[in-house]
């Protein structure tokens, strides 16, 4: 395989987690995959934006959000996002600091 088959390969396969989270389980909210898998769609649209930025392509955060969620993030919590419990919202500090504020 070459490299560019990588990048190829790559690309779609985060095309496909995308879709799947954007699309196919809208039900699964950001707290819950944070608290679980210690990332999130907002990590996710944060690791797009790190990526331009390394590459010289400014972003921001709202402009990166609004490419990875397809609309803006108002328009997704309005849709798709729930009231989170207290007990998320622990876990939540727990995730957070351990794979955010470290990472």
């Amino acid at each position: 395989m070459t490299s560019q088959h990588e990048i190829e390969l790559q690309a779609a396969a985060f095309r496909r987690l995308q879709r799947h989270l954007m699309t196919d389980r809208t039900d699964v909210q950001n707290i819950d995959m944070m608290n679980l898998a210690g990332f999130c769609r907002n990590c996710l649209s944060r690791w797009y934006q790190e990526a331009a930025n390394e590459r010289g392509i400014e972003m921001g955060k709202e402009e990166a959000r609004e490419l990875f969620y397809g609309m803006s993030m108002e328009a997704w919590k309005a849709a798709h996002q729930t009231e989170a419990k207290d007990s998320q919202k622990e876990a939540f500090k727990v995730a957070f600091e351990q794979n955010v504020e470290k990472g």
